[in-house]
């Protein structure tokens, strides 16, 4: 399925909240405190030319996100971010004076970190950067799974010393139960996903994000004409979409939002004109994607920034997850876990269908920018999926690893 955005407020000014959590002081602010970070290191930008010449695009480069610190996955920046900036704002209330990110292990700001609990539901990658912020610092982590998430994924996460809870029913309905106990507990609820009257975390972790795309385009030499990035709530596809369309303004380049078919929540709420909640079916081996229900904030931007919403089925993921690991031609193997190279099989999907080439404006010279939003973050499902462990695909050549 695809739609261009036909919504009231396309191209209309990003709301000046979303503005100001998405502009470049805030980009900086987030690469700042990533100095402080003792495994950060930038993730590599990985050209395809061998899969741009076969598809019909001028070139086409993967942010691949599977290395960002330590946690296989893009959300790493994020949920980690907020809890740090959370903590860094109590330490300041409670010893009244401004206290700097280069604080960040002290033991004035430990101290703090110690009285704290932070909380989330996730359907892995989210709950795991939380996690790994609380154990940083100091604070408590509460992590709520729901039924889908694997027990390799659970494990993941409870190695970071957090409190695993298990749920009943879908990533949304542990989102309700965590924000439930949370309020019971005087817990911080850490969350992706925003509602009305809670949209500063998610913010926040929106915010976090800013870094990759910061990342991708100086180590760029032109930037990209199209951008495709995979949504499950929405978040990344918003904070990309959001700080291209501040950076570029009328220049920045056509964005489209791919969803699952099978969890297209993003999609029918743009086909609606307002946020939708879909009904929940058969499961999609995108797990990191099994949303049903958008973000707020997120679906705020989209509205005005992104240009087309398409959506993949189950094989075409499939299928990606296993052209990356067993590439053509010189391109470098990636490692793409199951909801990875989405974004990618929405380009595919694009290039081969004439009408939505047509309606994107595709051609030989359109530059694409795509991002690679988890790595094996579950080693045994990546196995079964692709035929080799994600170990024996890094292994492979990765020359074509460039600007």
């Amino acid at each position: 399925m695809f739609l261009l955005n036909s919504n009231s407020d396309y191209r209309q000014p990003l709301d000046p909240r979303d503005a100001e959590t998405l502009d470049m002081d805030a980009a900086d602010a987030v690469e700042r405190h990533l100095t402080f970070r003792e495994n950060h290191a930038e993730t590599p930008l990985v050209a395809l030319p061998a899969l741009a010449a076969e598809i019909g695009v001028g070139s086409i480069h993967v942010k691949d996100e599977g290395h960002r610190l330590g946690l296989g996955s893009f959300k790493a920046l994020g949920g980690a971010y907020a809890v740090i900036r959370l903590v860094l704002k109590e330490a300041a209330h409670r010893l009244g004076r401004a206290v700097d990110v280069s604080e960040l292990h002290s033991s004035d700001v430990r101290e703090v970190a110690e009285t704290m609990t932070v909380a989330c539901a996730t359907d892995g990658n989210h709950g795991r950067s939380v996690a790994q912020g609380a154990q940083l610092l100091g604070a408590r982590a509460a992590i709520f799974v729901h039924a889908g998430v694997s027990d390799e994924r659970v494990a993941a996460i409870a190695r970071f010393g957090a409190e695993m809870i298990r749920v009943d029913g879908t990533y949304d309905d542990s989102v309700r139960e965590a924000a439930r106990i949370a309020e019971e507990k005087g817990w911080t609820i850490v969350s992706d996903t925003s509602w009305p009257g809670y949209e500063r975390i998610p913010g926040l972790v929106m915010q976090g994000y800013t870094a990759l795309v910061r990342e991708a385009l100086r180590a760029m030499k032109q930037p990209p004409t199209h951008v495709f990035i995979q949504a499950g709530v929405g978040g990344i596809a918003a904070a990309i979409a959001g700080h291209m369309a501040i950076a570029f303004g009328d220049q920045r380049p056509t964005f489209t939002v791919v969803d699952p078919a099978r969890a297209a929540c993003l999609f029918e709420t743009a086909r609606a004109g307002h946020l939708v909640t879909v009904a929940h079916g058969e499961p999609t081996v995108m797990a990191m994607l099994e949303c049903y229900q958008p973000s707020l904030v997120a679906w705020r931007i989209l509205s005005r920034v992104a240009d087309a919403f398409m959506t993949v089925e189950e094989d075409e993921a499939i299928s990606v997850m296993k052209r990356l690991a067993d590439p053509a031609g010189n391109d470098p193997a990636i490692v793409a876990g199951e909801s990875g190279g989405v974004g990618l099989a929405g380009l595919i999907r694009a290039a081969g269908n004439p009408e939505i080439k047509q309606a994107l404006s595709l051609h030989d010279h359109s530059r694409i920018f795509v991002v690679n939003t988890e790595g094996a973050t579950d080693p045994g499902k990546y196995e079964e999926i692709v035929g080799l462990s994600a170990a024996a695909v890094a292994r492979r050549d990765r020359t074509g690893a460039s600007a």
